[in-house]
């Protein structure tokens, strides 16, 4: 599933506010560098944490492959 897949590189923080606002925040366990998503529902929040994990390795897979970069 798509929370399994995020775990393997991020720790999750889940909330939601008042307002039924869903927040996520990944903290990457190697860097500890974090990112924060936001959205009514949580399959919205989600969807845009799992888009953001799949740009990432991709971005990782153009520069490993690139080594001038």
């Amino acid at each position: 599933t798509k929370l399994k897949t995020l775990l393997i590189k991020y720790t999750i923080s889940l909330d939601r506010s008042e307002d039924e606002e869903f927040k996520m925040m990944l903290t990457d366990k190697q860097t500890n560098e974090s990112e924060v998503f936001a959205g009514k529902s949580y399959g919205i929040v989600l969807s845009k944490a799992y888009s953001y994990l799949l740009k990432v390795l991709k971005e990782n897979k153009t520069s490993s492959n690139n080594p001038n970069s």
